[in-house]
């Protein structure tokens, strides 16, 4: 009754197995790094992907042995396009993150069509026109969770599901059905395109692997993070803070009322999809935040590692009345501005060491205040605790900013990525394994819990003077700031 899970992140790709008690064991990882070959520049290697794949759940299923399933979590909008004879990748995989496409997204908002260069449309545009031009080819689109599911079936399998679909860019707002007046704009022929299936439904099999186990769980990261955080009722968010910060929360059955973005910053996604219903949910974004930890340590040598900032930070009482927002590579919800700048303010000559790196994890925490304030402004929920996972969840002065900037509890995430969990969930109720949506929030263990410290009105007065700072760290770069997409 175990479920194998194949996830793959922005630095490789992981497989382990998850029994019926929702432990993960066997767990292997491949490194897979993205290159940058020019600046804004985000490429993958579709072969390295595949492999990897291959590697990883082959070592997990000698170790663990029988699987009932497979579920796939996956990096969202990055890009790959193959010949549907040969199975070869026609070029690189465009990341995510890569941002060669802006120009692009801005010709299209000149004809009336509003496109991120972060989602899959552009990219997928730009590699039909380098690689098949007359639009003659029999070729395939995958987001990587498609690229994935292809390389287990050997090549019968063409398909992604609800939450990925949703992010390309390509999709109706309603997720009934791909964009046709974008797929026209684009050149995108309708047969590039794969099938959109359940997020939780069995849709073929893995016939590559030992036993052909059925592949019935799929998610982009951060909706398979939502899911494995038990946040499958209405209300429940959780928060996933690595390299950046992202906020889900679950709303229900009826899709948001906006179509892109909420006057709050938010925007709607497909939380995941069962028996061809979709549960909807809201997603916040923050551009920067382990990053900025990562800043502190690479570039200034304020600090040696990523957990010296804990200690660090821990040593002062607080920051001295200083203020940090990070905003490396411009804000996100609920203010999108890309021309805003990281920005300390209140240094003093008394700020010591301590205090700068506090104000850091302190700036990153109220970034996530910002995140809770923003999804309940645009949902109309009221959400009581904050669930989170990622890389900056072991440090525990964080944890504690966090709480008491939301001015609620915080329970972290047995398991640092919580996606594994996820997808392994969505498999398991196509199974039977999990009964339903209720069952997997019942599920639900924190690693840990963190009330917040701050009474409500230190809170609030905490929060007027971060608004105050975060209002100085806008339209730094008023070029950068006047894009909007």
């Amino acid at each position: 009754m175990s479920i194998l899970v194949v996830d793959v992140g922005t630095s490789g790709v992981r497989a382990g197995v998850v029994r019926p008690d929702s432990s993960i064991d066997h767990v292997h990882f491949v490194e897979v790094l993205p290159t940058s070959p020019a600046p804004a520049f985000v490429e993958l290697d579709p072969t390295a992907i595949a492999r990897a794949t291959l590697e990883v759940a082959q070592r997990t299923l000698l170790g663990a042995g029988e699987v009932r399933g497979i579920g796939v979590a996956n990096q969202r909008a990055s890009v790959i396009v193959w010949d549907r004879r040969t199975g070869e990748p026609v070029g690189p995989g465009i990341g995510w993150q890569d941002l060669r496409t802006v120009g692009m997204c801005l010709a299209l908002k000149e004809q009336g069509i509003t496109l991120a260069p972060n989602e899959s449309a552009t990219k997928l545009g730009m590699l039909l026109d380098m690689a098949d031009p007359e639009r003659k080819r029999d070729l395939c689109f995958g987001t990587v969770d498609t690229w994935v599911i292809w390389t287990l079936s050997g090549g019968t399998l063409h398909v992604t599901d609800s939450t990925n679909a949703g992010v390309t860019g390509l999709r109706l707002a309603d997720g009934t059905g791909w964009d046709e007046r974008i797929l026209e704009a684009l050149r995108i022929p309708a047969g590039v395109l794969p099938e959109v299936v359940d997020s939780s439904g069995v849709v073929g099999e893995a016939c590559v692997l030992e036993g052909s186990p059925a592949i019935c769980g799929i998610a982009g990261d951060q909706q398979a993070s939502l899911v494995g955080q038990g946040c499958t009722l209405p209300g429940m968010a959780k928060a996933t803070f690595g390299t950046g910060g992202m906020l889900d929360c679950c709303i229900g059955h009826v899709r948001p009322a906006f179509i892109r973005r909420g006057e709050a910053g938010t925007f709607p996604i497909c939380a995941w999809q069962r028996a061809g219903r979709i549960t909807w949910g809201v997603e916040a974004i923050m551009l920067s935040a382990g990053t900025c930890v990562e800043w502190l340590r690479d570039d200034l040598g304020v600090i040696d590692s990523a957990a010296d900032s804990e200690e660090i930070a821990a040593s002062c009482e607080d920051t001295g009345d200083v203020w940090f927002v990070p905003a490396l590579v411009g804000t996100g919800t609920p203010v999108w501005d890309f021309g805003a700048r990281g920005t300390f303010v209140g240094i003093t000559r008394d700020t010591r060491r301590p205090e700068f790196v506090r104000a850091v994890l302190e700036g990153i925490a109220h970034r996530g205040a910002d995140l809770l304030e923003a999804a309940e402004s645009d949902t109309g929920l009221e959400i009581d605790r904050l669930r989170v996972d990622g890389g900056m969840c072991d440090n525990d002065t964080f944890v504690a900013a966090l709480a008491d900037a939301i001015g609620r509890p915080v329970e972290v995430s047995p398991v640092r990525e919580a996606t594994t969990l996820g997808a392994a969930y969505l498999a398991g109720m196509a199974l039977g394994i999990w009964d339903g949506e209720h069952e997997v929030a019942a599920a639900w263990k924190p690693g840990r819990v963190v009330e917040p410290t701050n009474g409500d009105i230190r809170r609030a007065a905490s929060r007027e003077r971060w608004l105050t700072a975060r209002e100085r760290a806008l339209n730094i770069v008023p070029e950068l700031s006047a894009l909007e997409f």
